[in-house]
């Protein structure tokens, strides 16, 4: 049992752990971003409220030409609170709105006979020139006591001055507390989008693995494994997966076919050196006894030699079929053209009649019948149907060659009333030095006739049964029939 290829290790620099810092990284920016623009957003907000009512109370104020004195009424009430409240507790209290009353020089001024406040004397020294400050449209950052205010000056119809002051402290709290509240909202935010991440990465990343897993398998010699389709799988892993899975079969296939080839190989180099070893036998067994002198009878040498000379034609012609094999295995470019079927037939039946006259030779191809094909190649096919019915068959066995066109194709047939073949032989008469028992040539007549045919496109089947002859079919496109010159 082959060993399981491991997962990949999940690290800080595997693809899983960089998505995910990814993800984290960029919601961070996200959040600190949007925490940014949300505080300064309630700062400026809150400091607009704080300001626009101070605004508005100095505008009333400078607006009702009031002096110091019509007005202690109403800041009676505040003062007497300021002036009860002990220094030492000012410190601790709630900072609240602080107001105060200075002269033109910006000196703190009694009010219903109370000496002016610590916070009072600060905001009188913080605000400096009365004047400017009543003059600017803004309130201006002071600090009281330790705390923020923002504070602005009204100016009094007899020439003195109200400074106001309003407390921001709250403002900032408010601020400091949702920065907080953001900080820990968005951690818990990015805590859960990493783990979000990491589970959703593994289970998309699964497949991926599952390739891994596949690959490793292949390398290992396992051809038949393929990457399983996934339930989570993406459009792009899916898309890889099935493009995968096709290189892997295509692989698959070539080992496989490069395997059958090279046993063929084999065994087409096993059956060739037997087959010329028979020849070469036979000279170099008559040369033998030629160099030792055993062949003093001029008949004896004659016949010797005669012997020689066709085992030597016998080994040429299994030479020249064998070179012609190795060509049509490289497929070569044949010379297509229109080629007259009908001629060709009538050539190699009278071929016939010439070398067995005592052969019955019927033929089936009057006139003109023309199809896209190589001459020479035709030629051989032919050559070679009728030599194997020449060296199959009796001399008196009766052979037919016809040419007939049917649905656009040409079907050449050569038929003998030769002993046939059995089932297990006629499946293998395309096969390479395939002979029937005791059958003479070197069986690759009709390999080279499937070859050709092959080469042209076409298919070559076979008909047979004992005693029953043989018939071999060829069929071929057919380029049009013209009239008969």
């Amino acid at each position: 049992m082959k060993a399981r290829a491991p997962r990949c290790r999940h690290g800080i620099h595997s693809l899983r752990g960089k998505l995910t810092l990814a993800n984290v990284a960029l919601l961070a920016i996200g959040i600190v971003a949007a925490t940014a623009v949300s505080v300064m957003g309630m700062r400026y907000y809150l400091l607009d409220q704080i300001d626009t009512e101070l605004i508005k109370t100095r505008d009333s104020l400078g607006g009702s030409r009031l002096t110091l004195r019509q007005i202690d009424s109403l800041s009676a009430m505040s003062f007497v609170r300021d002036r009860l409240v002990p220094e030492d507790q000012e410190e601790d209290r709630t900072p609240e709105t602080v107001f105060a009353a200075v002269d033109s020089r910006g000196t703190p001024v009694e009010i219903l006979g109370f000496a002016p406040t610590g916070l009072q004397r600060d905001l009188a020294k913080a605000a400096g020139d009365p004047r400017t400050l009543a003059d600017d449209s803004e309130p201006h950052d002071v600090t009281l006591g330790g705390s923020a205010y923002r504070a602005t000056a009204a100016r009094l119809a007899d020439g003195s001055y109200a400074l106001m002051a309003a407390p921001t402290a709250v403002l900032h709290q408010g601020v400091a507390k949702a920065v907080k509240l953001d900080l820990a909202i968005g951690s818990l935010l990015l805590a859960l989008l990493a783990c979000l991440t990491m589970f959703s990465v593994r289970r998309r990343m699964r497949p991926l693995e599952d390739m891994v897993e596949t690959s490793s398998a292949i390398a290992e010699g396992d051809l038949t494994r393929r990457v399983p389709s996934s339930r989570e799988a993406t459009l792009e892993v899916e898309q890889l997966r099935v493009a995968l899975n096709s290189m892997l079969h295509q692989v698959e296939s070539a080992y496989r076919t490069r395997e059958r080839s090279a046993a063929q190989l084999r065994s087409f180099v096993a059956d060739a050196s037997h087959e010329l070893r028979t020849p070469l036998s036979a000279i170099r067994g008559y040369l033998q006894l030629y160099d030792k002198g055993m062949l003093s009878d001029p008949d004896e040498r004659k016949r010797a030699w005669t012997r020689v000379l066709a085992e030597t034609d016998r080994m040429g012609r299994l030479v020249d079929e064998l070179l012609t094999l190795a060509r049509l295995d490289q497929q070569p470019e044949l010379r297509f053209r229109n080629v007259d079927l009908n001629r060709l037939v009538r050539d190699a039946a009278e071929d016939l009649r010439v070398q067995q006259p005592e052969r019955p030779v019927e033929v089936a191809a009057a006139g003109v019948l023309l199809v896209r094909a190589d001459e020479s190649g035709l030629r051989q096919i032919l050559g070679n149907l009728v030599g194997n019915v020449r060296a199959h068959t009796p001399a008196d066995a009766p052979v037919r060659l016809g040419v007939e066109r049917e649905d656009g194709v040409v079907r050449l047939c050569v038929a003998d009333e030769g002993p046939g073949l059995y089932e297990e032989d006629a499946s293998r008469v395309f096969d390479r030095f395939f002979r029937t028992g005791g059958g003479a040539g070197s069986g690759l007549g009709l390999a080279i006739v499937q070859g050709v045919v092959r080469a042209h496109g076409g298919e070559v089947t076979v008909r047979t049964a004992p005693g029953e002859g043989l018939a071999v079919t060829v069929s071929l496109r057919d380029a049009g029939q013209v009239p008969e010159a």
